[in-house]
């Protein structure tokens, strides 16, 4: 299908775009502000337009039914069109300028597809945020994740919300392209979308929660998409001013440690160690931890006995070919580099560690 997207370099416009890149089910034609003037001739051979082109709440009282005026008639023009997919709001109609903009927008698109006989499908979103919103523009969210990146307390009016990730509303717009749903009062029209129900100063505490983790190096525990598309939105402003992130490092004769990911409430830890030739690392076992081995490069063995017992268990493993050991609780374990050079040895724990309950028990294999 050929697809005319407006909007293109806007925040749900990007969004968008890239979605569809990603998906590449279609070909995108896209329409931003400075070839909008194209607009009747870019949708002269287009199959269906996703308008996604808007102005906000503070912009001109008729700034969006002014675009999509000209959104219908570069339709009228249009051959091949038979879809309109509108990316509205669940303010539209509220008596306020800009809902009542909002409302006369999806009637001028209804009444263009009803003449084509075309399918129009226009989707009434909550509130969005998303990567690479503007503060102080698209939405309270990128607001508050720049306040809290700055060091700053935003203003905050406590409500709830319902709140939705920009990918969540352009994969709705892209199902919007296969939607059966043919309609020819504006009445009809309105398909709301539910997002996730939060609070104003919910939203605010857990971006101060991400950040007083991040800034440290760890990840947060993540519950939900909502959780994750939040701290994918706070992690985007954070890049690249705060990047690389640079590691601790722990040395000693034996070689180097780095922890290299620590995710807090059972996400556990992954890290890397160095080893000289002929050193052994461990000789301890775990009560309760799960940890797993990998060699990236060089040659060890890993020799693991269970307590009160003379058998050892012994694998030669190398980064050449790697695999993974997992060491059972209550197995005495260890890894010794016996290969020429530098062994580089990746290890992942299902808990952070923790110095005053470590689980970590002195035992020589």
């Amino acid at each position: 299908m050929k697809i005319l997207l407006t909007g293109a370099d806007g925040f749900l416009g990007w969004h968008t775009r890239t979605r569809l890149s990603a998906q590449g089910c279609h070909e995108v034609i896209p329409v931003t502000r400075g070839i909008w003037s194209q607009l009747p001739k870019l949708a002269r051979d287009v199959d269906a337009v996703i308008h996604v082109a808007g102005v906000n709440a503070h912009g001109e009282p008729t700034g969006n039914t002014d675009l999509a005026t000209q959104v219908a008639e570069a339709m009228r023009s249009s051959e091949s069109c038979k879809r309109i997919v509108y990316s509205n709001t669940i303010h539209a109609g509220n008596g306020t300028p800009y809902g009542s903009d909002k409302a006369r927008s999806a009637e001028i698109l209804a009444e263009v597809a009803a003449e084509k006989r075309a399918t129009f499908v226009n989707l009434r979103f909550p509130n969005l945020f998303g990567e690479h919103a503007r503060p102080n523009y698209n939405t309270f969210v990128a607001t508050f994740i720049k306040a809290v990146v700055d060091g700053k307390v935003p203003n905050i009016v406590d409500r709830p919300i319902a709140l939705l990730h920009a990918q969540e509303a352009a994969q709705k717009l892209i199902d919007g392209l296969t939607l059966e749903r043919t309609v020819s009062e504006a009445e009809s029209l309105a398909l709301p979308i539910m997002g996730t129900q939060v609070t104003v100063q919910g939203v605010y505490e857990k971006l101060l929660y991400f950040d007083d983790l991040y800034s440290k190096g760890d990840i947060p525990a993540l519950r939900s998409p909502f959780e994750i598309a939040l701290f994918n939105s706070y992690r985007a402003a954070l890049f690249p001013e705060r990047s690389p992130i640079s590691l601790v490092k722990h040395e000693d004769q034996r070689g180097s440690f780095f922890e290299t990911i620590r995710v807090v409430d059972g996400g556990g830890q992954t890290s890397f160690s160095t080893t000289v030739p002929g050193v052994t690392r461990g000789n301890h076992y775990h009560l309760r931890k799960i940890e797993r081995f990998v060699v990236l490069s060089g040659h060890a063995r890993i020799s693991l006995r269970r307590t009160f017992n003379d058998r050892v268990v012994s694998f030669d493993v190398s980064g050449d070919e790697p695999c993974v050991v997992d060491m059972p609780t209550m197995w005495s374990h260890n890894i010794t580099n016996i290969g020429s050079d530098t062994l580089t040895t990746l290890f992942w724990i299902n808990e952070l560690f923790d110095p005053n309950d470590p689980d970590t028990f002195r035992d020589v294999v």
